[in-house]
């Protein structure tokens, strides 16, 4: 669950920030309003939107589409409209440059959701993983995850967009001039290393080092992004302690006060969901990434070609680690769990999917460290998705025996 909150919330929030900015400017009222308009920035959102929804359908069903070329194309067109629109947007007041705002506006965001779209919505191909029941426990916990870190970075744009709408005019227009720049910084460095990465370009080692240290630190671009857009709400709390407008009667004072209290709140929110974001990003991603420490190996007996496991050792419905060291000095693993009263599950504690990162033993299930796919006990000992590599095994004299051969058959898989 948490991995799918996390995903969501830092992959769609730069996005979200940068269009809900673009929206409060071209929203803000005079010529640009009026050249634009709600509708026609609406249609160019949904136009994004849709277009990022068909993408992650084609991304996810066929292999018609390369996710590097598209990236590249939309950001190199991206990157013009958000340059001009930086160097335009301080002398918006006059007509010619209203009109080059109205209309480069809704397509840069446009662009951005396109950009940033379909990442988030191919996770949910990821919530039934092959092999496991779409209608389980997990699924739902995945889903909730993802709906979750979505309707943060919704909240956020929204609560953003109400504060960028309502603060000074000049004052948005900086800190939207600013995330875009920091936008274009990120933009160029993806276009940089898909042109390195085809060798289509070359570039100094220095500069290269700089654009390994960049993308390893990529989530740094969304904290810089959040710290620029975060001075409006603040502004706008500020802003709408006091009354400076003027009003004739009681009933155009009240109304003042109501307005400022719905622009306090929205001031609020927007704080609210950001230092829900960082802690998502921060304290929640360092618990959800911990290390699951593997239980130790148990002891087992080998008797010239085989190992053998007393029975009551392994009767207790939990799960149970064996290491063995086979040729070439590798060091395997093998898993062995009671599934029901007449058979064992036993396997490599590996699988084709993942490979030898091990399985742990979570309540009643029994969990991939890895990829956190719970298995169906019931399963274990047989082929298929996230589930343990089988491992043949017969029963002798109240022991379990396990032949060598077989664990040396596939000792490749732990090299």
């Amino acid at each position: 669950m948490t991995k799918y909150l996390i995903q969501a919330a830092q992959n769609a929030l730069p996005g979200a920030i940068l269009v809900s900015l673009l929206s409060a400017v071209l929203d803000r009222g005079g010529e640009t309003r009026k050249r634009s308009g709600p509708a026609f920035n609406r249609f160019f959102l949904g136009l994004g939107t849709a277009a990022a929804l068909v993408l992650s359908i084609l991304r996810g069903t066929t292999r018609l589409v390369n996710r590097e070329y598209v990236n590249t194309v939309v950001l190199s067109l991206a990157i013009p409209a958000a340059l001009l629109f930086i160097l335009v947007l301080p002398g918006r007041k006059k007509p010619s440059f209203e009109k080059i705002l109205a209309r480069t506006g809704p397509v840069l965001a446009a662009l951005v959701l396109f950009y940033t779209l379909p990442t988030v919505f191919l996770y949910v191909r990821e919530f039934v993983p092959p092999g496991e029941s779409a209608f389980s426990t997990e699924v739902l916990f995945r889903f909730a995850g993802w709906a979750a870190g979505l309707a943060l970075v919704v909240f956020s744009a929204l609560a953003l967009f109400h504060a960028g709408k309502n603060a000074g005019s000049r004052l948005t227009g900086i800190v939207l001039s600013a995330v875009l720049m920091v936008s274009v910084l990120q933009y160029l460095s993806v276009i940089v290393q898909f042109l390195l990465a085809r060798r289509i370009v070359r570039v100094p080692r220095w500069i290269f080092r700089i654009l390994v240290e960049v993308i390893n630190h990529n989530v740094v671009f969304l904290y810089i992004t959040m710290g620029l857009s975060l001075i409006l709400p603040l502004a706008l709390f500020v802003k709408s302690r006091r009354i400076t407008e003027s009003w004739r009667n009681p009933a155009e004072h009240r109304k003042l006060r109501a307005l400022k209290r719905s622009l306090r709140r929205w001031s609020a929110a927007a704080v609210s969901c950001y230092a829900a974001a960082v802690f998502t990003l921060t304290a929640v991603k360092a618990y959800s990434e911990q290390a699951v420490v593997l239980s130790p190996a148990e002891p087992m007996t080998i008797q010239g070609e085989e190992i053998v496991i007393p029975i009551e050792k392994i009767n207790d419905w939990h799960l149970h680690r064996y290491n063995y060291n086979a040729g070439e000095n590798i060091e395997m693993r093998f898993i062995v769990i009671r599934k029901n009263e007449a058979a064992y599950g036993v396997g490599l504690d590996a699988c084709d999917i993942c490979g030898p990162t091990g399985y742990y033993e979570r309540k009643d299930g029994v969990v991939c460290r890895l990829c956190d796919v719970v298995m169906n006990t019931s399963t274990i000992g047989f082929k298929g998705g996230c589930n343990p590599v089988p491992l043949a095994y017969t029963m002798r004299g109240g022991n379990m025996v396990i032949q060598i051969a077989d664990l040396e058959a596939e000792r490749l898989r732990f090299k």
